[in-house]
């Protein structure tokens, strides 16, 4: 070997190890950047459900005061017929006090008491919801009237929030709607065992309430309004989405008409929800003359706004789905009909359910589109069953969640992080069920 080819020999060896090592040195920065990027990311998911969390958890603990009521016959049924029409008559004023005469034997009987509180102050510890929930409790037995009645009441929203943490004495001496005395009982009514605190179950079942009883505001009629529009998507969408597809993808010519209607539905899938929600509004609505606030105008809002993505992951499904497995059922004779629905669609329903379902929790946490059609409308009566119910107005997780939020009260800021902190329940379960489902119906070929 001469000397010149072992010098450009060595020149290229030390050129391409030069190379290498800027390459491996590129490969390092970039990997490190996707770590960043990743870090960077899964910060900010711990951080957004650190807060929801952290501000949303106590609206799962309710604070209650425990009361042996006597229900007085004379103030509730002044004729002793148990007439339910004539009960009725009786408004909750009639049953404040009779709460507030059983708060001062319960605190005579335990020793309670603080300086400069009276009976009527004391009472203003007890939630303004409570004379209708003793109310209620009434008119579905009056046999009780006559008799005591051990009662959990609600606590006032300040209350609550004291125990909470929103609430503190010096915050009390500025606040209007609590006194440091009335906290200082609610603490002596702790210790004897009439106020306590305990789950509660009244938030996923009690109905929205005004602005000055957040203590009593549950979703309820969210959580039912949610699940009638759900169902109106699920049985509209799955069919026509998956019959579209079938019909684009295996079916259909390929001309300028499907091309166009390819481009059309890919551009569906981007539009703004919101303008799912103004043609709702000027069609189902102001044209079709349906009701507002009604589950099926919502329903049928986010099936046209799921539409385009179910289409488009059942024909990704299809798709996937290998060409031998057509030619192989064509080949043994059976009609293009056959292939399609006995051998194509099977394979491809794992994909087809995990579109569908995605579509589906992407349309439960919508918000904009519900509150152009008025689901935004303060609700407190249940719909009624279905196929009435779909009819009557309601609400709707997310729109409970935006309502909440414009509410001055704190205790509804802790209950609108309550109430994401549930829809998020309810997505994880959703995809959940995605995964089980492509799991189970997966198939290898």
């Amino acid at each position: 070997m001469t000397d010149l080819t072992a010098d450009t020999l060595r020149r290229t060896v030390l050129t391409d190890s030069a190379r290498i090592r800027r390459r491996n040195a590129s490969e390092r920065r970039f990997r490190m950047l996707g770590i960043i990027a990743v870090t960077i990311g899964v910060l900010a998911l711990v951080g957004l459900l650190t807060s929801i969390f952290s501000s949303g958890l106590s609206s799962f603990r309710q604070t209650y005061i425990s009361l042996d009521i006597y229900l007085d016959p004379a103030k509730l049924d002044k004729d002793g017929d148990r007439n339910p029409a004539t009960i009725a008559k009786v408004s909750t004023f009639g049953y404040l006090p009779l709460i507030e005469t059983a708060l001062k034997d319960a605190m005579a009987a335990k020793g309670v008491a603080v300086d400069g509180l009276n009976a009527k102050t004391a009472a203003a510890l007890i939630s303004k919801e409570a004379p209708a929930d003793l109310r209620k409790l009434v008119l579905a037995d009056p046999a009780n009237i006559g008799q005591t009645v051990h009662f959990n009441l609600l606590a006032a929203g300040r209350i609550d929030g004291y125990y909470k943490g929103r609430v503190t004495m010096a915050s009390a001496e500025l606040d209007s709607n609590v006194s440091p005395e009335q906290l200082m009982l609610a603490d002596k009514l702790k210790t004897a065992g009439i106020l306590t605190s305990s789950f509660n179950w009244s938030f996923f079942t009690a109905p929205d309430a005004s602005d000055t009883r957040p203590e009593a505001a549950g979703l309820g009629v969210a959580i039912i309004g949610s699940a009638y529009m759900m169902l109106i998507v699920l049985v509209l969408s799955l069919p026509l989405g998956v019959a579209a597809s079938i019909y684009l993808e295996e079916f259909a010519p390929q001309n300028r008409f499907t091309d166009l209607i390819e481009v059309n539905i890919a551009n569906l899938a981007a539009v703004p929800s919101i303008v799912f929600g103004i043609l709702g509004l000027a069609v189902l609505i102001n044209f079709v003359g349906l009701p507002q606030s009604a589950p099926v105008v919502g329903g049928l809002v986010l099936t046209l706004m799921t539409l385009p993505t179910i289409i488009i992951a059942t024909r990704a499904a299809l798709k996937a789905v290998p060409p031998s497995i057509r030619d192989a059922a064509l080949g043994v004779g059976a009609s293009k009909m056959q292939a399609t629905f006995h051998h194509v669609l099977p394979l491809a329903m794992p994909g087809i359910l995990t579109g569908t379902i995605i579509g589906l929790a992407r349309a439960l946490g919508e918000t904009a589109p519900l509150l152009l059609i008025g689901m935004v409308a303060f609700v407190r009566e249940y719909p009624r069953s279905p196929p009435e119910g779909f009819f009557d107005p309601a609400s709707a997780l997310p729109v409970q969640v935006y309502n909440w939020t414009q509410r001055g009260d704190p205790a509804f800021i802790e209950r609108a992080s309550g109430a994401i902190i549930v829809l998020l329940v309810f997505l994880l379960c959703m995809n959940l069920i995605a995964v089980i489902l492509r799991r189970r119906f997966e198939r290898r070929w």
